[in-house]
């Protein structure tokens, strides 16, 4: 009975761990785009809150992704690349709007309303919903087929939980190495407060660089995932365009391919997150100003 037993967990670990390695990249995205929600507050909440937004990206896998793609895996399969072009969308409209933040083009919102914790918090979990669902798609797609529901289930169970831990272990890690740098100034050896001097120092240019990356890696994520899924659905164009411009560099190798491929699912997510934004702030300029116009008519009217 426990030899059976240990044979079933060690099958489960196994098969967790073969489908966590092509899940790589998009853990990677995680991480980079995770402590960008973190800046603007103080250093004595940032714990508090990478914790409460792993609680939340395991509510995200474990309450909603998880059943619903066992669910729409076993009864509505043909659904699951419309959500995914959806998300994949979502993420490049962030990634545009974070673009064009770098050029001085600002919300009147974000101007008008300080960034507060709940709204970080919340900012971030939205995010991680897009890409863990990724991250378990691609996991439940990597698994054996003949895997039972248990199975599947317990291997998407350790893969959720390991994937957490990792990520926001590891953001956790990078918010609080200023505070190692802060620790090692006050040491007695002149050596050691000159490097903590150089990790306090060093911790701004660290996150300006994690805001880009994390910004690339949303417009990349998001680009790959319309374009894949787009192909999958309804329209090939921009698959057909990635692979004919991957294939011209084929020869050069599998890494020149993949960063060939970055940089066009990218720049591909930057046009489509303009064109979302656009849609967006021209949708809000509309209600404001019907608001305005029925005011005048509505006062008219008390008169």
């Amino acid at each position: 009975m426990s030899v059976g037993l240990l044979a079933v967990v060690d099958d489960i670990l196994t098969a967790a761990l073969k489908a966590s390695a092509k899940t790589a990249g998009v853990v990677i995205d995680d991480a980079a785009v995770t402590p960008q929600y973190v800046q603007g507050i103080t250093p004595a909440r940032e714990l508090p809150v990478v914790w409460k937004i792993a609680l939340g990206s395991l509510v995200n896998k474990f309450v909603i992704i998880i059943p619903i793609a066992l669910l729409l895996t076993a009864f509505a399969p043909w659904v699951l690349p419309f959500l995914l072009i959806i998300g994949g969308g979502f993420l490049c409209y962030e990634g545009a709007e974070k673009v064009m933040e770098w050029f001085g083009a600002h919300h009147e919102t974000e101007e008008d309303e300080p960034r507060d914790e709940k709204k970080l918090v919340f900012g971030a979990i939205r995010t991680d919903l897009i890409l863990s669902t990724e991250i378990m798609l691609i996991a439940l797609t990597s698994l054996d087929p003949d895997f039972g529901l248990g199975m599947t289930l317990a291997a998407l169970a350790v893969i959720g939980l390991g994937m957490t831990a990792l990520v926001y272990g590891a953001v956790a890690l990078l918010v609080k190495i200023d505070d190692v740098g802060l620790r090692l100034m006050k040491s007695p050896s002149r050596r050691v407060r000159r490097t903590g001097a150089r990790v306090v120092a060093s911790m701004p240019a660290v996150f300006r660089v994690i805001s880009v990356v994390g910004t690339v890696a949303m417009l990349w994520v998001g680009g790959h995932l319309v374009i894949t899924n787009l192909a999958e659905t309804f329209w090939h164009g921009p698959y057909d365009v990635l692979h004919a411009i991957t294939g011209l560099v084929e020869a050069a190798g599998p890494v020149v391919v993949w960063i060939v491929d970055t940089a066009v699912s990218a720049v591909f997510g930057l046009i489509a997150g303009l064109l979302i934004v656009g849609v967006v702030t021209g949708v809000k300029r509309l209600l404001p100003s019907s608001r305005k116009d029925i005011a005048p008519h509505a006062a008219r009217s008390s008169e």
